[in-house]
This record gives C-alpha cells, structure tokens and sequence, in this order.
C-alpha cells in the first residue's frame, strides 16, 4: 500500500488522525468504501467530542485524548494536514512499515479512470489569490473548473462529487506536500519561497523540499519565479516527465521560455512560436486587480498555467478582468480625513507583509500577533524608510518592537499591551493620531490571529469596523 493505486478498500484497517475539517470528511468517505476506520485525536474537548458522537453513529471507532498511539492492525494512516511529523504516531507508522497519507493524497488516489487533470500551486504567499485568477482564467476560456484544496472546498469532495471538470485549480500547502507521495500535476508553480511554519517543517530545507514536490512527475511545464532562485532550485531538482519544461515569470522583460511585463503589458514569450524572437501580449497591468506588484506576478505565475494547459490568450485578459480578489487581501478600506486605511489582515507571515509594506510610501503600520517562530529584522529594515509610525498589538508584539528599535529607532512606537475585543479600536485610533494627510494606515500584522482573533477575517473585520466608526465621528 505504498503510492500505488489502491482499488479495494473493503476490510482495510485505516486510522485517521485527527478529526478537524479534513479528518471528519475523511473518515466518512474511507468508511463508505467499506474500510475499518479509527479515528485518533489528541483533544478531548466539548466540539471533539461532538464529532465523535456522529461518527461513532455510523460505526467508526474513535480514540479521544490519545492521538500517539498506532492502533493495532493499522494498514494505512490518513492524517489532517497540521500534524507535525515528529509526532510518535507517525514514528511508530515508520517503525511498522505503514504509510502515511494526507487528504490530498486520499483524494488523489480516489480519482476516477477520467479524472480532470491538476493545474498546481504553492509558494509561501500569494496561492489563494493566483489559484482564483487561474480559475477565473479557465473559466474565461469555457472550461469546467473550480479552485480546490488548501483554498477552502475539500479536494475529496470534488473528486468524488457528481460534477465533472475539465481541469482544477489546485492550492496546496507545504503540509498538504508533505503527506502527498504520488500526487502528479499537470503543471505546477512554486510562487515564491520564504522562512514560514519552520516550527512545523524543522528547518528551512525541509519546508523547501515539501513544497518542491509540487513539481514531482509534472507533465507539461514547471513554473517558477525568476525573482527568487530558490524557486528554480526546485525546478532542477525536481523528477518530472519527458519533455516537460521550466517556464519563469518576471515582472521585468522576460527571456526565452518567461512570461514578464514590456510596458505596461504581460506577454508571453514561453508558449508561442518561435520564442526566440516572438512574444504573444496577454494582457496589461491594468487589467490585473489590485495592480501592485506582487499581485502582478500572482497574474503571471496563473497565466503561465493556464497557457500550459492550452488556454488562449483573450481568455487570459478576460479572467484577469473578472476577477475579485478576496477580502483582507490589500482592500482599501475607506479614507478618512486624507489617510487610505488598507486591510492586509491576510498578511499573516513576513513575506506577505513585506509585499504589502512595498506598495505604499508612508506608513502607520498595525502589526502583530502570532509569530509562528518567524524573525522581523529583514522586514523592519526593509521598510523602515517607508514607516511614519508603528502601532503594535498581540502576543508577539515584543519580537517586532525589538526590530523596529534595531533597524528602525527614529519611527515612534506604540505598543498596546491589550488583547480584549477593544484593543483593535485602541489601535485604529493610535495610527490616526500618527497618520497625517497623504499617508497609509495598514494592517499588515506579518503574524497569525490566532491570540486574539479566531482567524484573520475577524481581525480585518475588527479593523474595518474601527475605521468606519473613525468616518462616522466625523472624525
């Protein structure tokens, strides 16, 4: 039962770890195919224990508060994305000899003989926002598509849902990599590669190699970023089919096999005849929705997919235009007395902070949260001559308070010590106070929510709010 195809799963001993939003769906699917299901979770708490109620009602055993042992007879581990891999059930599936599957590998094994093959992307920031475009894009061409994974709707669905699709659009995560052995896309893209989850991957190696086997077995085109050459790595490194090649994006003018900008236009020098003198115009940078640079490339890096699988031109422009990115994704907010108040609520490592941090020239910034093992010293110096003033909030506030003070010790510094439901009101006011005519007032916390907010859509929500009570007073 190693990556082969597994054709009969009647009698089969499958332990699901952890019940969350991948395990429960995974454990129903594996049980109507007639496995014998365990379920193992570490928690035991009221909202486990609810969903082990429904399960134990279809027959599936469950294990509450004991995720580290490996149930005898076990044949197959499914696990949710999150856990680690250091964990002792896993150790103890090493030792056994048993595999270990995540969701995406489940689903990819229970595609049928006709399955729509996978367009891919992964990358530290940005997959959300290019997998959209590239649906947007497919779609514009009159394909039947959906963007699935890592973006919210379950791969295992799709795969076994009654709606047939000519092609998806993938987002995977370096957790979902991980634990996909056979997985094997048409076409893949590695967006962009910065430290991130390093608490859960190890080291930087080992989140580089997860996020490397997107391109493993790629029959078409390998895309990479030309701006970051550890994309590249990957690509040379990678065990890919016959005849698939390596195509860049840049957001200068891009060479032979690249998809870049020639004032003002993205072209396409990768996917035409005669690439060595001929490029075929996409679209303008215009048409690309927020125009700020790195979403420029996000509408590269989905172009260049889409042109591997055969789409036209007109239907690159066409789903660029009608294309909407998500909320808390650089949304203006409102402008109150001369300040733009911008949610990046999204912006939850330092890459993507860094992004949103470049397209504005004077900043009040609303940062932190969780840190999730990350350092600021490359992003507070990177910024500091954009930076008018910092506000700081959330559990790891001191890590980017000591960067500032480091890199940046002119900027004024206001640290909120709050984490109530106010503390975000508290800090919309402290960055007007600091913000004069002309300037940004971003929130871009470079840090997870998870301290004081139950995801980044509440934080953004909060900020929205604050500012919009900010308007209303007049103020």
């Amino acid at each position: 039962m190693g990556s082969g195809k597994v054709t009969d799963w009647q009698g089969k001993h499958v332990t699901v770890a952890g019940l969350g939003v991948s395990g429960v769906p995974a454990a129903k699917v594996l049980h109507g195919l007639g496995a014998v299901v365990t379920v193992v979770n570490d928690g035991d708490d009221e909202r486990a224990r609810a969903q082990a109620a429904e399960l134990r009602a279809l027959g599936v055993t469950v294990r509450l508060g004991d995720g580290a042992t490996l149930p005898e007879g076990t044949e197959l581990i499914v696990t949710a994305p999150g856990w680690k891999p250091d964990k002792p059930l896993f150790a103890a599936a090493a030792e056994a000899g048993v595999p270990v599957w995540g969701d995406v590998e489940l689903a990819w094994q229970l595609r049928g003989p006709d399955a729509a093959p996978w367009l891919a992307v992964t990358g530290t920031n940005g997959k959300t926002t290019t997998v959209q475009m590239l649906a947007s894009i497919l779609k514009a061409a009159g394909l039947r598509t959906a963007a699935v994974g890592n973006i919210g709707v379950s791969l295992l669905d799709v795969v076994l849902g009654e709606e047939q699709y000519d092609v998806l659009a993938v987002e995977l995560s370096s957790y979902q990599l991980h634990w996909a052995p056979s997985l094997r896309a048409h076409s893949a893209a590695v967006l962009n590669l910065a430290p991130d989850h390093l608490d859960w991957h190890g080291s930087m190696e080992a989140y580089a190699a997860d996020k490397g086997r997107v391109y493993e077995g790629n029959r078409v085109a390998c895309v990479y970023n030309v701006a970051d050459k550890a994309t590249e790595d990957l690509v040379r490194e990678a065990d890919v089919e016959e005849g698939c090649r390596a195509i860049g994006f840049t957001l200068g003018t891009p060479a032979p096999s690249q998809l870049g900008v020639v004032d003002g236009i993205l072209v396409d020098r990768a996917f035409v005849e005669h690439r060595h003198k001929n490029a075929q115009e996409l679209a303008e940078v215009s048409d690309v929705n927020p125009p700020a640079p790195h979403n420029v490339a996000n509408a590269l890096a989905a172009a260049a997919l889409a042109r591997a699988f055969g789409v036209p031109a007109q239907a690159v422009r066409d789903g660029l235009r009608s294309f909407t990115p998500d909320a808390h994704r650089i949304a203006h907010v409102a402008d109150v007395d001369g300040v733009a108040y911008i949610d990046d609520s999204k912006a939850t490592n330092t890459h993507a902070a860094e992004a949103s941090l470049a397209a504005y020239e004077s900043i009040v910034w609303i940062a932190g949260g969780l840190a999730k093992g990350a350092t600021f010293d490359e992003l507070v110096a990177g910024a500091a001559k954009r930076l008018k003033g910092v506000v700081l909030i959330g559990a790891d506030r001191a890590l980017i308070r000591e960067a500032l003070a480091r890199h940046a010790p002119e900027v004024p510094v206001v640290d909120l010590e709050r984490t109530d439901t106010g503390a975000m009101r508290a800090a919309v006011r402290e960055a007007r106070r600091l913000a004069g005519a002309g300037d940004t007032v971003l929130l871009a916390p470079a840090c997870a929510s998870m301290d004081m907010f139950a995801n980044y859509n509440q934080r953004g929500d909060a900020f929205a709010e604050a500012v919009r009570e900010l308007g209303a007073a007049g103020a």
